[in-house]
């Protein structure tokens, strides 16, 4: 029984030893994971403190070199403030010096107050009782205060001062954020005294180009002077008895004044502008009555060249207006002259339209429309500018001194306008100018009007824009309008209506023309009178042509002048019949023709023995000529130039015009080939042959007089393609080239011709260039293009003689021959 407790017991502490061991060793596991994760949180903080040392030694390094960098740019700011010459300093809020270098210190002249702490204005005081600043006429105290208002605004403006030495100080300050005032005083001496330079530089300038524009001005008008007695002069020996060849010197002589006088004009015009002397002179004008003196100036040079000169005048624009009419004049002729100059074929149309007047004064468009050879758009901003033709193959074809268009646009912008230009290339140009005019109040310009009995008008005419012309100007005041293109149309159009009051009809056109046309009419019963509008002139019709129309006018023709020929033909029993008895007229408009009768061997200036009005019916005029003897002529025949003799010079179809003097009924040999040997070959006796490339007319004539007196074929080459050609067609001995010449100028054909020698194999024919090119330089560039001599313009005889006898092959006849 004992054992049995003692058992039990053993077994309860073996249980509860076992109990005690399995909770050691569970609390052996707890402790273990805790040291475990003591450990590791051990190991953590101590990375966490290496790397916590590792950045304060960073941060330590990076302090450390923040600290040496600032130093350092501290030095190196100081020593940049301590070497630059201009002044450098700043103030605190309260105007104490903070810091300063040493050349603002420099300023003060080593007085020992100046120094970090002083205010600003004791400084000024300073200055201004130490001398140190010019006050320039103002008090110490004066100055003081003005020096230190310029600090009171939020913006403080830049001051200049002069220091006792001459030096002239600006003085640049700026306001921080916090206050502080930063000064920086700048030493612009070298600066104004270039300044002072240049503006005496300009001003003498400006005085060397006034006194060379009055030189221009007073040496343009001295040459003037003789040069229109030259013209004039010209103009009258050319009416005397000349034989062909002395009317050639004298036609010669007169083209080239004129040329020249133009030059002078435009240099006069351009050197008053130049110096400013150009004024207007204000005037009542009829602007109408000018552009139509103008096309009337300008239309034998469009006739030369058939060339059509139209004027399209606002109906509704009136025609009075105040206005220097001589400087417009001057515009319109340089525009429309231009115009006619650069048109080969075509037309050229004036319009002349005008905007709502206000307060008086009426601003009028005026547009120069030409079918001509256009501008290259890389030219148009520069075609106002002085010598600038527009330069290419085209233009050199024409003469010019490129200042008419300088001399048209200052003229525009000193009456207050504008002009400008479209333009493209092949199509031709238009040339518009805007103005402002006063309208001439006191003349009381009456309304244009035609007269209520004059119903129906028949235009001829072949041309459209003429007719669009003729329409305008008369549907707009109740007549009806009726437009043929040919005289056949017309007469089909009377045969359906025969109550046309009036025909208007061209001179010249396809098929029947404007005499035949009013003949036609006249022969009828009834027929309407018939009104001559022709762009020829009209002293070239016949007497019998004459008395066809009942009014002939000069196209283009004034509206007034028109409009009064309708009325008075309307008035006249209502519709004029050229079966009426002869009446009185109360006389022509201003622009009709009169048809005048004098001697046909008395001068232009005799009054006329008669003077039929051109409104009198045809029968009046008949028996004014039939009382009138036949040596009588028109007086406008009479006053027309005198037919010149035409110049014998190259033609433009590339053909060569041998010299009239030269010539011969002997054939032109040519040269022995080249694959034949010269002792084997018989070498001609002929003439020596020369070849002149030049585009200009008088010079061509020149050059053939020149050489004259030489044993020479001469032929003429109108440009250098023209030069080309001549050279391939018949080699000749020597040629003369002109360098500036339309199409391709001398130097592109000389490289052409010594190609084409290098090609054949040929000896090189010697080139002498011909040219008023003598600038320096200019003789090395012509050279080096193949030519092999050169003479500058004005050539003289003894230089061409000298050039041509040198290059004389053998085998030619002698220069001069043996008499």
């Amino acid at each position: 029984m004992q054992s049995a407790e003692i058992e039990s017991k053993l077994a309860a502490e073996r249980r509860a030893r076992l109990t005690a061991e399995r909770l050691l060793a569970q609390k052996q596991e707890e402790l273990y994971a805790a040291n475990q994760k003591l450990s590791r949180h051990a190991f953590t903080l101590s990375d966490q403190i290496v790397e916590q040392r590792h950045a304060a030694e960073e941060l330590k390094d990076e302090n450390f070199q923040v600290r040496s960098d600032l130093r350092r740019a501290e030095q190196r700011l100081w020593t940049s403030f301590e070497t630059i010459e201009d002044g450098f300093a700043v103030f605190d809020a309260s105007r104490r010096l903070v810091l300063a270098n040493p050349a603002y210190v420099s300023i003060f002249d080593g007085l020992e107050d100046v120094a970090p702490g002083i205010g600003y204005a004791e400084l000024l005081r300073l200055c201004a009782e130490e001398g140190i600043i010019d006050t320039e006429g103002l008090s110490r105290q004066d100055w003081c205060a003005q020096m230190e208002m310029r600090w009171n605004g939020a913006q403080i403006e830049p001051a200049v001062v002069r220091l006792w030495n001459g030096f002239s100080i600006k003085l640049v300050e700026r306001r921080g954020e916090d206050g502080d005032i930063v000064s920086l005083c700048l030493n612009i001496t070298d600066t104004i005294k270039r300044e002072q330079e240049l503006t005496l530089a300009r001003t003498r300038a400006e005085a060397a180009n006034r006194a060379k524009s009055a030189f221009l001005a007073n040496m343009s008008h001295e040459l003037r002077t003789p040069m229109n007695g030259v013209v004039a002069m010209s103009e009258l020996l050319n009416e005397s008895a000349l034989d062909e060849e002395q009317a050639l010197y004298v036609e010669t002589i007169r083209k080239s004044g004129e040329a020249l006088l133009v030059i002078i004009n435009d240099v006069l015009d351009y050197s008053k502008m130049e110096a400013e002397k150009l004024q207007l002179h204000p005037a009542p004008f009829d602007l109408e009555r000018l552009m139509h003196d103008v096309v009337m100036l300008t239309k034998p040079t469009a006739q030369e060249k058939s060339v059509d000169l139209m004027l399209d005048y606002d109906i509704f624009l009136p025609s009075h207006f105040i206005g220097d009419q001589g400087r417009l004049r001057q515009v319109m002729t340089n525009l429309l002259g231009n115009a006619v100059k650069f048109t080969l074929e075509g037309h050229v149309l004036i319009r002349v339209i005008g905007m709502p007047p206000e307060d008086g004064t009426q601003e009028i468009i005026v547009s120069i429309e030409d079918t001509g050879i256009g501008i290259a758009p890389e030219m148009i901003d520069h075609i106002f500018g002085e010598f600038n033709q527009a330069e290419d193959e085209r233009n050199r074809a024409f003469e010019g001194t490129g200042l008419g268009l300088a001399i048209t646009k200052q003229l525009i912008d000193l009456m207050g306008g504008e002009i400008w230009v479209d333009s493209e290339i092949g199509e031709g140009s238009c040339f518009s100018f805007r103005i402002a005019l006063p309208l001439d109040a006191a003349d009381g310009e009456p309304p244009l009007s035609v007269s209520s009995e004059l119903r129906r008008v028949l235009i001829v005419e072949e041309g459209e824009l003429n007719r669009s012309i003729l329409e305008r100007q008369l549907a707009p005041l109740g007549v009806s309008v009726a437009l043929a293109t040919s005289a056949e149309e017309a007469l089909s159009y009377l045969d359906a209506n025969p109550d046309v009051d009036a025909v208007l009809t061209d001179l010249v056109m396809p098929g029947l023309s404007g005499s035949e046309l009013a003949r036609r009419v006249r022969d009828r019963v009834g027929g309407p009178p018939v009104i001559l509008l022709s762009s020829a002139m009209l002293g070239q019709l016949t007497a019998e042509d004459r008395n066809l129309f009942e009014v002939t006018l000069n196209k283009p023709v004034m509206r007034a002048d028109l409009y009064a020929a309708l009325n008075t033909l309307a008035q006249r029993n209502k519709v004029l019949k050229l079966t009426d008895p002869i009446t009185e007229d109360a006389g022509p408009p201003a622009g009709a023709e009169v048809i005048s009768m004098i001697p046909a061997s008395a001068p232009p200036a005799l009054d006329p023995v008669v003077e039929p009005g051109p409104f009198v019916s045809a029968r009046a005029a008949k028996v004014a000529r039939e009382a009138t003897p036949a040596s009588f002529v028109s007086a406008k025949a009479t006053q027309q130039a005198p037919d010149l003799p035409k110049v014998p010079v190259a033609p433009h179809d590339g053909t060569m015009d041998p010299d009239p003097v030269q010539e011969t009924d002997a054939p032109v040999e040519a040269p022995a080939p080249r694959d034949v040997a010269p002792a084997e070959a018989e070498v001609p006796i002929r003439k020596t042959s020369v070849l002149a490339a030049e585009d200009n007319k008088t010079n061509q004539l020149v050059f053939r007089k020149m050489v004259k007196g030489l044993n020479i074929d001469l032929r003429f080459a109108n440009n250098g393609e023209e030069a080309v050609a001549a050279f391939e067609e018949d080699r000749p001995d020597m040629i003369f080239m002109d360098i500036s010449m339309p199409k391709m100028d001398g130097m592109e054909a000389t490289q052409k011709i010594r190609a084409r020698e290098a090609e054949l194999s040929l000896p090189p024919v010697p080139i002498c260039a011909l040219t008023a090119h003598a600038m320096d330089g200019d003789a090395e560039r012509i050279l080096a293009a193949g030519l092999d001599h050169y003479l500058t313009k004005p050539l003289k005889k003894t230089e061409i003689h000298a050039r041509i006898e040198a290059q004389v092959p053998a085998g030619r006849l002698p220069l001069i021959e043996e008499r």
